[in-house]
């Protein structure tokens, strides 16, 4: 049994969000935490919502779950307030300066449709608690070994490219595992998404439990109802999940799910932390296996496939957009690196409620942008108009579009390099001096920190993994050696979900962040003039190969090809990928 395991025998996790209110009453710093409950405490926070900051001792990011990434303008208001009254750095920290671009009271929009918030004081956590249970939201559950956030598509209920409206189905999936104490200490983290949606933008290829729409013919009748894949993910290891020969319909989706989750529960490892995730227990037992295990522990009938209604992979909601109902419009927001202010969020559902209908809505998406739904037509102009419509452009360029970053060394314990400013100067600077294709929507430029893969790099256009990096460059050596230890990244290319889904190939490691810029320009210089008709750029990459890429890149009037991992950077242990 490895540590964690120890650490959740010693005491039920969920117990940890009793043992908070009494920190907080009490006043106890870290240390007195510490001295209290021992280590094993920080792990047990995480089932309250709670990491420790990396960086900054006696402050924590709070993870807030939005299933399906709905949320009413009242809970949209009350996460932005939160940010605003809470989350804010200290004087000590550097106060309205702590960051130069986002200042100091800012929220992150995740790549699993949450909301995470800094700088929380743990005196603070039952106050926001409190603000949360008036409005209906949670941060419980938000992190640790048990089912994280139900992942769906930020359109449901909108667009008529979905096959019905799944957000009910997710709700009643993510009520049922919120606060169950029997599914609250698994082998890992659980990940499930489920969707009506043709266009997968929920990402079922990459999660643990992954539901998508499909019809059968049962006894006579067509039915609606979801295909199954399961074990798929990323980090360290990456695996597409496999599809099950099953057919589940919606009423059938939470007890579907629990068996899942048992079969998990009974058969994950529990002592190689490095191996405990489920798409390893797939890939060990077989997908035919794993299927048969959840047969025999789920308690309604499971019919086989039937048809199959995903249709591909759209990835964003970015822009303006007709809804079903005649005359009422959904406006994607971009947000770059998912990052911005308390105060805009709040304004964002203020404007909801301004701007639209009585149903109107904030969705958040998996690539950090966000949807404000139900808008009336002729009040879409306004919209537009109001601040932080303006910053958060809905009509961005392609680099801006798919951008998407990590928390990186900023806050994270395993964080190697800082990603969220690096990620919006050089999304903004991509925008400026590259003229890409007219039908090139969106390049997605995704970059972690560290190994693990909050960000997804693995699926991205362009990928980055944070390494710290040795240049041979003595006029600016920074040790005895002689060495230039720098800030760098292992370089992707290629990756892609879908019907051609591919992860990235690592075409250069230990690049220096400096070289990285140059390195892109020659890449697309040289797409621009060798792509075929429609031809997007992980399409190119692909067929041009890995060696001729390498090529390209070592044009740059820079040393893409000249750091080498630090010894003791390089790739940190995998960590709690969001």
């Amino acid at each position: 049994m490895n540590t964690v395991e120890q650490y959740k025998q010693e005491k039920h996790p969920l117990d940890v969000v009793e043992d908070v209110r009494e920190y907080a009453e009490e006043g106890l710093t870290f240390d007195e935490i510490e001295e209290r409950a021992g280590d094993g405490e920080w792990e047990r926070l995480k089932w309250a919502g709670m990491y420790s900051h990396g960086r900054q001792r006696g402050y924590f990011m709070m993870r807030t779950k939005v299933p399906g990434g709905y949320l009413t303008p009242e809970q949209a208001e009350v996460i932005g307030e939160v940010a605003e009254e809470y989350a804010a750095a200290p004087e000590e920290h550097g106060g309205e300066e702590q960051n130069e671009i986002w200042g100091d009271a800012y929220l992150d929009i995740t790549t699993r449709q949450d909301v995470q918030k800094h700088w929380i004081e743990v005196e603070d956590v039952p106050e926001i608690w409190a603000k949360y249970d008036e409005v209906g939201l949670t941060t419980i559950q938000g992190c640790g070994d048990s089912a994280r956030n139900v992942l769906g598509c930020p359109a449901a209920g909108l667009d008529d490219h979905e096959c019905f409206d799944a957000q009910p189905v997710i709700d009643a999936v993510s009520e049922y595992f919120t606060e169950n104490r029997e599914y609250a200490n698994l082998p890992r983290k659980f990940k499930m998404t489920i969707t009506g949606c043709r266009q997968d933008c929920a990402q079922s290829q990459i999660n643990d439990v992954g539901l998508t729409p499909a019809k059968k013919e049962i006894d006579g009748e067509q039915y609606y109802g979801f295909h199954v894949k399961v074990g798929g993910g990323l980090s360290d290891g990456p695996r597409m999940a496999s599809h099950l020969d099953a057919f589940v319909l919606p009423e059938h989706a939470v007890e579907f799910c629990r068996a899942v989750a048992q079969t998990f529960k009974e058969l994950g490892d529990r002592s190689n932390r490095g191996v405990c995730r489920m798409r390893y227990l797939v890939q060990q037992m077989g997908t035919e296996a794993f299927e048969a295990a959840i047969r025999d522990r789920c308690e309604v009938d499971l019919p086989s496939r039937g048809t199959d209604l995903t249709e591909g992979y759209a990835g964003d909601h970015v822009g303006v957009h007709d809804q079903k109902e005649d005359g009422l419009k959904y406006v994607g927001f971009n947000v770059i690196a998912g990052r911005m202010g308390g105060d805009e969020f709040a304004e964002a559902a203020r404007a909801a409620r301004e701007y639209g209908t009585d149903e109107a809505s904030i969705r958040l998406a998996t690539d950090q942008n966000f949807l404000i739904t139900h808008v009336p037509e002729e009040n879409v102009g306004d919209l537009l108009n109001e601040p932080f419509a303006r910053k958060y452009e809905p009509d961005p360029g392609p680099f801006s579009r798919g951008a998407v970053g990590c928390t990186g060394s900023e806050f994270c314990n395993y964080g190697i390099i800082e990603t969220k400013n690096r990620v919006y100067r050089w999304a903004k600077a991509l925008d400026r001096t590259i003229d890409t294709p007219d039908d090139l929507d969106v390049v997605r430029m995704h970059m972690s920190g560290c190994s693990a893969s909050c960000a997804q790099p693995q699926i991205a256009d362009i990928g980055f993994r944070g390494e710290t990096v040795n240049v041979d460059d003595p006029e600016t050596t920074t040790n005895e050696e002689g060495d230039d230890i720098v800030e760098g990244m292992d370089f992707g290319l290629g990756g892609s979900l879908g019907a051609d889904n591919e992860f990235i190939d690592w075409v250069e490691n230990a690049v220096p962040a400096r070289a990285v810029i140059p390195a892109i320009e020659q890449l697309f210089e040289a797409y621009v003039d060798e792509r075929e008709d429609g031809e997007r750029f992980y399409e190119w990459t692909r067929r041009v190969g890995n060696d001729r890429l390498r090529e390209i890149m070592q044009r740059a009037d820079a040393d893409v090809s000249g750091g080498t991992a630090h010894e003791t950077g390089g790739r940190g242990e995998v960590t709690n990928d969001d």
